[in-house]
């Protein structure tokens, strides 16, 4: 395994100088990572919020249940039922207990939903600030690039064309008047 773990330490160190030699291209990554994240904060929340509905109309139902057993626990006992009120009050003792876990799980999926809208903030704060960097770094790069115009660029000789060239004409005409200019002294 070692050389695995070497070749891998190897790569990520050559990817790392590669970025930053890079810096626009390592904000391209970041950003992208950063969308990414967005994109799943943003799926969390949907399905948290729809788990809290789920949770809230299980717990409503639930509650109408509970009501109901507690209707027949109370109708048992003023009937002398007390064989069905007893069965009865165990069943709304179930269905409550089965109502704190779901509200528990509700509270759960509400707190994780506050933490997923928290993160969504958080990542989009942190994505305006890399596209401000890269914005800025844009802008640096647009200035270098500039400053050096010229001695980095390759010209291509072959669409060089002296009869559609300006300054070529520019020249001729310039060099004629002086050839001109030289007779008419010699003269």
């Amino acid at each position: 395994m070692s050389i695995f773990d070497d070749f891998s330490r190897f790569l990520e160190t050559r990817l790392e100088e590669f970025l930053k030699n890079n810096p626009h291209l390592e904000l391209q990554a970041l950003l992208e990572q950063l969308r990414e994240q967005e994109e799943e904060a943003l799926k969390l929340i949907v399905e948290k919020e729809g788990q809290k509905k789920h949770l809230e109309a299980e717990i409503l139902s639930l509650a109408e249940d509970i009501q109901a057993w507690h209707k027949r626990v109370a109708k048992a006992k003023s009937a002398g039922r007390l064989d069905l009120a007893q069965r009865a009050q165990e069943r709304e003792a179930t269905l409550l207990r089965q109502g704190n876990q779901l509200w528990g799980q509700m509270e759960a999926a509400k707190q994780q939903l506050a933490n997923g809208k928290t993160l969504l903030t958080q990542i989009r704060k942190r994505k305006e600030e890399l596209q401000a960097k890269a914005r800025q770094a844009q802008a640096t790069q647009a200035k270098t690039n500039d400053a050096t115009k010229g001695w980095n660029e390759t010209i291509n000789y072959n669409t060089y064309n002296k009869a559609t060239d300006p300054l070529e004409a520019e020249f001729k005409k310039w060099e004629l008047d002086d050839e001109l200019d030289q007779l008419k002294r010699n003269m």
